[in-house]
Order: structure tokens, then sequence, then C-alpha cells
């Protein structure tokens, strides 16, 4: 009696399972990732570590940018703010011609001076003394016409030190243009020049009244 079996003849389902298999289908079959599966996946991460690495270099030349001297010269505030401002420049001017009118004699000076003239020539008449007429015909003209000027003076050196000393007492960091400054100077100087011109001529310390002789 024969014991050994046949094989049963295979069926098409069958020869189709028994087909060998392909490298990528015996990986998949051992749990292994198929090669060019690897290959993607490696290319992957490489391409993500490259953006998170490039991302800090490229927010740090951003950062370099913004703290450049170029970029910040926008923001960096003048430390001294230059401010011309109408009035300090009207006064300055006005400061120079007063200090300038009252070297030169001014109009009202004039006037009071011819009236005291007039009021001397009335007076001289009762003078007993020839320096009494010189003094009641001339003295007392031209000591009015020194205070009239040196009036003026003073008005222009007050004025002129106003508009140098006003933006100390302004908001911080404020200061004038140049040549308002200049102008004011010259303001200073003019008025300085006549109050001590004009104080020395009303007591008289320059030029004196003359003495009549004997």
């Amino acid at each position: 009696m024969d014991t050994t079996k046949t094989s049963a003849p295979l069926t098409p389902e069958t020869a189709d399972s028994a087909e060998p298999q392909t490298p990528a289908h015996a990986d998949q079959a051992d749990g292994s990732t198929p090669a060019g599966t690897k290959a993607d996946t490696t290319k992957a991460e490489a391409d993500v570590s490259t953006a998170d690495t490039e991302a800090p270099a490229d927010l740090n030349g951003e950062a370099d940018d913004l703290d450049g001297p170029d970029d910040l010269d926008g923001f960096d505030e003048p430390q001294d703010r230059i401010v011309g401002g109408v009035g300090a420049a009207a006064s300055a001017i006005v400061a120079a011609g007063l200090g300038l009118l009252a070297l030169s004699g001014t109009w009202v000076s004039r006037v009071i001076a011819e009236r005291q003239t007039l009021i001397g020539q009335i007076e001289s008449v009762n003078a007993t003394t020839t320096e009494a007429k010189i003094d009641a015909l001339y003295g007392d003209a031209w000591h009015l016409t020194a205070l009239v000027n040196g009036v003026v003076s003073t008005l222009a050196l007050l004025l002129a030190v106003f508009v140098l000393a006003r933006p100390a007492f302004g908001a911080p960091g404020r200061v004038l243009p140049v040549w308002i400054r200049s102008v004011a100077w010259a303001a200073v100087a003019l008025g300085a020049l006549g109050v001590l011109l004009f104080g020395f001529m009303y007591f008289d310390l320059l030029l004196p009244l003359p003495k009549a002789a004997g």
C-alpha cells in the first residue's frame, strides 16, 4: 500500500499567493522600511533640520540689521532741538536797533533837550554868574539827553539778556538759532556800551561842562 501522499494540484488562488515576493514586499513583510521610503524619509529629515538651522540665522541677520547704526539713525532724537521763535527773533532785532539808536541819539532825547534849553534861557535871565548861565542853558539839556539815551540803552541791554536767557527757563534741550544769538549778543554789546557812555556823561565824568575863565 502506497503511503506517500500526492500533493494537491495548485489552484489559481494558491498560485497567486505563491508568487515570489519582490524585495519591497519582502521588506514590508519583515516589518522593515523599503529602501525608497528610507531615502525619502532621510531627505525630509534633512530638509527639516536645514530649515531649523537657517531660521535662527535669518532672525539673527535681521536683528543685526536692526542693531546697525544706519537703521537706528531715524529713531535717535537730537540732543539739542533748535527752536527759533518769532518772538525771540523780533526781540533780538529790536534790542539791537534800540542799542544802535541810543548811541546815535533818539528823537525823544533831542526834543527833551531842546525843551530844557528853552527853559534854561528863561532861567538864565536871573543867573548871577557865568557858570550858572552855562549850566542853565546847556548843562541841564545835556544831562537830560544822556539820561534818556541811557534809559534806552538799558532797555536794549535787558531785552537782549532776556532773549539769551529765555531758552534756559523753557523746555530742556531748546536752543536758539545762531543768527538770533548773534544779534542778541550784538545788542548786549551796544546796550552795555551805551549804559557806560551815557552814565559817564550824566555824572560829568566824560565831557564835563566847560567853565568860564576867571
